[in-house]
Order: C-alpha cells, then sequence, then structure tokens
C-alpha cells in the first residue's frame, strides 16, 4: 500500500502490540506517514475491540471508541503466533520491516519464538521497540503493568487529587500515552542511528521508566531537597498565585510566571502588591491560604468572562477550565490540525484527535500536521489479511527476480 506522506514514508512498522502503550508508539509513527501493519489475534483482536462503553455502530457489529484512539493509520492482519502459519507469516513480516513495536510481558516474545536475537538474525536492520510495565530486567521486571497500577506505584497518583488523603489518577492513561512517546522517540532516533551504522537496534521503555522520567521538578524536591510531595489540589507547590480560582459564577485559571505579572495582576485586583506577605513568590507560597482567599475574594464579584478578558487585557496568561466537548468545538483546537476527518467503513465519516506535531518548511506560518490528508480510519479486524499477504508475496518474487 502505497502512502506516500510524512517523514517516515517508505518506513514499515510491523505493530505487535495491544492495549495502549504499544498501540499509541505505533499510531505516532504512522502519523509520521510510515506503514503500519497491526497483527492481531484471529477472531478477537486487540482487546481494545471490546473495551466499553461506549461503542458507536450496528448492533451487530459494534466499535470501541476506545480502540479509535489508538490505532488510526493502521492496517489490520490477523495472525495466530503459535501456529507455524502464523509464525511463517510473521517471519515474511519481520524480514520486510523497519521497526517492530510490542508490548508483551518480558519474555512471551522469547517463548514465540521471536526473541531480539532471533529478530535480529532475520533482519538486521529492525529496529524493535519494546515497552513494559515495570522494566525488562530488575527484582519486578516481569510484572504485568496497566496505566493505573503503574500511575501508583511511580508516585503519581501521590501528587494528584484534591488532597494528600485522597491520591487520584490522571484523567487519561498516561503512564501508557506517555511509554508510547518515548517508545516512538526512541525508535526515530534509532532509525537515525542506523543510517549510520547499518543495523538496528533494541529500544527498551516502560511505564515506570515513563512516569519516573516526567517527576521533574517535584523529583528534585525529594532527591535534592529532601522534601517529599503531597497533592495539594489546583495549585502550583511552589508558584503563587498559580493555579484555579472561583469567580461568580464558576472557576478559571491564573498562572503568574514573575513579579511583573504578580504587579499587574494585584493591581487589576486592588490588592497591596508589596503586602509583606505577597511581595515576592516565595512568601506568596507560604502564605498561599492568604493569598487564595484575598483572591477569590475580589474575583466573586464578577463572571468568569469578565475576568477572563480583564486579566488577559493586562496580559497576565489565565484561562477558562473547559469540558472535552468545548474543546473540540473551539476554533484553536481546529486551527492545529487536531481533529482529522476519516472515511470509516462501517461508521462512515468520523472525526479523531489529531497529531499534536506540525511540519514546515522554513517560513513564517504555523506549518501543517505531518499529513494533512489521507489519514486512514482504525482498521477493521483482518480487513487487510489478502492485502498484506499479497504484498509479501509481490516482495518475494521481486527478490527471487
Amino acid at each position: 500500500m502505497d502512502r506516500e506522506r510524512g517523514p517516515l514514508q517508505g518506513t514499515v512498522v510491523v505493530d505487535l502490540s495491544r492495549a495502549l502503550a504499544g498501540p499509541h508508539a505505533a499510531m505516532l509513527l504512522g502519523d509520521l506517514g510510515a506503514r503500519v501493519i497491526k497483527v492481531e489475534q484471529p477472531g478477537t483482536g486487540d482487546e481494545t475491540r471490546g473495551w466499553g462503553p461506549p461503542f458507536v455502530g450496528p448492533e451487530d457489529e459494534r466499535i470501541s471508541t476506545y480502540f479509535l484512539s489508538c490505532n488510526r493509520n493502521k492496517e489490520s492482519i490477523e495472525l495466530d503466533l503459535k501456529s507455524p502459519d502464523g509464525v511463517e507469516q510473521l517471519t515474511r513480516l519481520v524480514r520486510a520491516a523497519d521497526v517492530l513495536v510490542e508490548n508483551f510481558r518480558p519474555g512471551v516474545l522469547d517463548r514465540l519464538g521471536f526473541s531480539a536475537e532471533r529478530l535480529g538474525e532475520l533482519n538486521p536492520r529492525l529496529v524493535v521497540c519494546s515497552i513494559s510495565g515495570f522494566g525488562h530486567d530488575g527484582p519486578e521486571g516481569g510484572r504485568a503493568g496497566y496505566d493505573q497500577i503503574a500511575q501508583g506505584e511511580a508516585g503519581l497518583m501521590s501528587l494528584t487529587g484534591p488532597s494528600p488523603d485522597e491520591p487520584t489518577k490522571v484523567g487519561v492513561p498516561i503512564g501508557d500515552l506517555l511509554a508510547g512517546m518515548n517508545g516512538a522517540q526512541g525508535v526515530l532516533a534509532a532509525l537515525v542511528q542506523r543510517e549510520r551504522t547499518g543495523t538496528g537496534a533494541v529500544v527498551r521503555t516502560s511505564l515506570l521508566s515513563s512516569i519516573v522520567g516526567v517527576h521533574a521538578f517535584q523529583g528534585t524536591r525529594w532527591t535534592v531537597a529532601g522534601e517529599v510531595p503531597r497533592a495539594m489540589g489546583n495549585h502550583h507547590p511552589s508558584i503563587a498565585p498559580y493555579g484555579a480560582f472561583a469567580c461568580a459564577d464558576g472557576v478559571l485559571q491564573v498562572a503568574i510566571g514573575g513579579e511583573s505579572q504578580w504587579s499587574k495582576f494585584a493591581g487589576l485586583l486592588g490588592l497591596d502588591a508589596q503586602d509583606p506577605r505577597f511581595r515576592d513568590n516565595a512568601a506568596r507560597v507560604v502564605h498561599r491560604d492568604d493569598l487564595i482567599a484575598e483572591v477569590e475574594a475580589v474575583l466573586g464579584t464578577a463572571p468568569r468572562d469578565e475576568w477572563l478578558r480583564r486579566i488577559g487585557d493586562i496580559g497576565v496568561p489565565c484561562g477558562a477550565v473547559r469540558t472535552i466537548d468545548q474543546v473540540y468545538e473551539w476554533e484553536q483546537t481546529r486551527s492545529q490540525g487536531l481533529v482529522l476527518d476519516v472515511e470509516h467503513p462501517v461508521l462512515g465519516r468520523v472525526e479523531l484527535p489529531g497529531s499534536a506535531l506540525r511540519f514546515a518548511p522554513h517560513r513564517g506560518d504555523g506549518g501543517a500536521p505531518p499529513a494533512a490528508e489521507g489519514h486512514l480510519p482504525p482498521p477493521l479486524l483482518g480487513e487487510h489479511n489478502e492485502r498484506i499477504r499479497a504484498w509479501l508475496d509481490s516482495l518475494e518474487e521481486s527478490r527471487a527476480a
């Protein structure tokens, strides 16, 4: 199948993964123009095909919106990897591929006969992206990993929520998504390295490493300062005022990143910017509760939209708290190519969340998504069985010729 679009055009990715972390990594590569072939268990496929509700489509062919979220720009082939035919077809795919993505528990792919060593023998140029829950080695390397388990084990839930007594998961499976992003990033680096060395590599990441890798200042609060960070709701632990504040009819967010912004904001609200409790950021953090009370006492006198306008007019960062439907209806979202139209074989025209990347020549405009048109809808199970087998046949005939 010819997909002449995006910086990875001509790159073939075999996606052996399921659920979210691996499929997300493979989808990101597909967004960049790679041809992604998703290998699925016959009859059932990726387990996310059954994750719902919500399901959409006719009663005899219900489709999970979860599956739709992480499998665009892919083809699907059914292979039983425990059968001789499945092993043969996967072997052919490995020989034809540039990249293989998998997120089996450590050791499973080895038992199927496709260890890292065997994959390298079949295709020395192959880049393998291997994603696990807690790492591929170490005392707990063999553990199964699901996102919410990893969010708790990696400390993220202890930082999230209204208070230390209510550890809370992030509203999206952020560990899976970060692992997918890290996997895709590692693949891109390995492809660049392959241009220099001529050989592929195995790229490994995990949900644990991906969450710990974004602890950022919360991590160094412990590793350097010896403080154990705790959840504190919608306010920043190290900057004030920075967070969500109640107005007369709703909530807005304000982010004060410097003293000049604080002076403008305090002046607008009629607060004393030089009050000893508030005269610099360190003091405002110590007296955060007093500060929030005084800010909300003023913001409570007018509607949210009025404050958004007035605060925006003085150049202080502020914003609304939108619901998901409002985000996708927002013209700014659509202007950034963040909504894709695809034609699904069962559902017809549907909209999907789009790629976060845009590419442009050296010019001043905002550029365009890696593929402004021509995106593939998430595939039906086995939709491309015959096409992919025919393509593999043609490759073998070409080699023989």
